[in-house]
C-alpha cells in the first residue's frame, strides 16, 4: 500500500496547526475592561472633610487637590452668592483643604458695609456635624448658620449683581486704595 501524499500532507498541516489550534480554544476570551470610576464632584468631597457642599456655588468647572489638600477650584465666571452676606467668588479659588476647614484661602471675598474683606479661612466646628460655619477675615470671625451652606447656590453673575446695585464702579472703587494727599486724609472719588 502506498502512502497517499495528500494524506501526508493533510497529517502534516494538522501537527503543525494542533498547539495553536487547541491554545486559541483554550484561552480565554477577552474580558471587557473595567470603566475608570469617574472623578467625583468638588461637593461629594466636602462632606468627606467634615464641610458643608454648598461652600462653593454652582459654577465649578473643575478642580484638583493634591495628597496634601491644596487645592484649585476653577469656576464658568467670576460670581456673587447671597448668604447673610453678599459673598464674590473669584475664577480661580485655591487654599489648603483639611478636616473641618480651608485654609490659605485666595479668591473669595464677603462685603460687610460697602467694603469688600478677603476671606482667609473657612472653617466648622469639630467633630461634624457643626450648626456654624466661621469665615475668618483677618483676626475676625464671622459666624454664619451651616443651614445656608447645605444647598449649592446658584451663582447671580457680576452684570446683574452690579446692575441691581446702581453701577459697576462701587466694587472697582472699593478695590482700589483710596488716593492719600500731602496732609494724609483719605480723599474719595466717585
Amino acid at each position: 500500500m502506498a502512502f497517499n501524499p495528500r494524506f501526508n500532507l493533510g497529517i502534516l498541516i494538522f501537527i503543525i496547526c494542533y498547539p495553536f489550534t487547541i491554545s486559541f480554544i483554550l484561552s480565554p476570551s477577552p474580558q471587557p475592561q473595567p470603566q475608570p470610576k469617574p472623578k467625583p464632584t468638588l461637593y461629594d468631597i466636602l462632606p468627606d472633610y467634615g464641610l458643608p457642599r454648598g461652600i462653593f456655588p454652582d459654577t465649578v468647572e473643575s478642580y484638583n487637590i493634591d495628597k496634601d489638600g491644596n487645592f484649585e477650584v476653577f469656576l464658568k465666571t467670576p460670581c456673587y452668592v447671597e448668604f447673610e452676606y453678599l459673598v464674590y467668588y473669584a475664577e480661580k479659588i485655591s487654599g489648603k483643604l483639611s478636616i473641618g476647614s480651608i485654609t490659605e484661602l485666595k479668591g473669595i471675598e464677603v462685603k460687610r458695609f460697602f467694603f469688600w474683606f478677603h476671606v482667609n479661612e473657612i472653617r466648622v466646628d469639630l467633630p461634624p456635624p457643626s450648626d456654624s460655619v466661621y469665615f475668618q477675615i483677618g483676626f475676625v470671625n464671622k459666624k454664619l448658620d451651616v443651614h445656608q451652606f447645605e444647598t449649592v447656590h446658584s451663582c447671580m453673575n457680576s452684570g446683574i449683581w452690579l446692575r441691581s446695585c446702581g453701577g459697576g464702579s462701587l466694587r472697582q472703587v472699593l478695590q482700589l486704595p483710596a488716593p492719600i494727599n500731602d496732609n494724609m486724609q483719605m480723599l474719595v472719588t466717585e
